[in-house]
């Protein structure tokens, strides 16, 4: 029987060969596999071909009952693992705190769980009457947002 961990283990055997790394693993009732990796300067579908492929000849005749779908982390999508934020440093980001409100800033650093925005915010200077935009660092726990994601900027 296929278990999300035998999957999981038979992928990061795959991702050693190279600079990928594994975002997601999702196992449904409806017999279907979903895994989603990712790299630093994207994922090319012969990629995800040549780990489906792999798996099929790990897993044999077992995978056979189930439909396999290997690609690549959603470009806008949430962030899932830590990995994603490194590789978005410098990067226009977007925060949905738990409180639902989102900040958008550029993710300047990435410390184990922690991560930081820098943010523009209006504020009135000392001895001054006009607000004027500053920048502010906001520090977050990848634990304590509801979501981080990436933002596209078309220029």
């Amino acid at each position: 029987m296929i278990t999300k961990e035998s999957i999981k283990t038979l992928v990061e055997e795959w991702l050693q060969e190279g600079d990928y790394f594994l975002v997601d693993i999702q196992m449904g009732g409806d017999d279907r596999i979903v895994i989603e990796i990712d790299h630093a300067d994207g994922v090319w579908i012969e990629d995800c071909a040549e780990l489906s492929r792999f798996l099929q000849e790990k897993l044999g005749e077992e995978l056979d009952d189930y439909e396999l779908e290997v690609g690549s982390a959603g470009l806008g999508q949430p962030f899932k693992v830590e990995q994603q934020y490194k590789n978005h440093v410098g990067d226009q980001v977007e925060v949905l705190q738990q409180d639902g409100k989102k900040v958008a800033g550029v993710l300047k650093a990435v410390d184990g769980r922690q991560f930081t925005v820098t943010t523009k915010e209006k504020q009135v200077p000392e001895g001054k009457k006009r607000p004027v935009l500053v920048e502010v660092d906001k520090t977050y726990s990848m634990d304590e947002v509801k979501s981080t994601k990436y933002v596209l900027a078309f220029k």
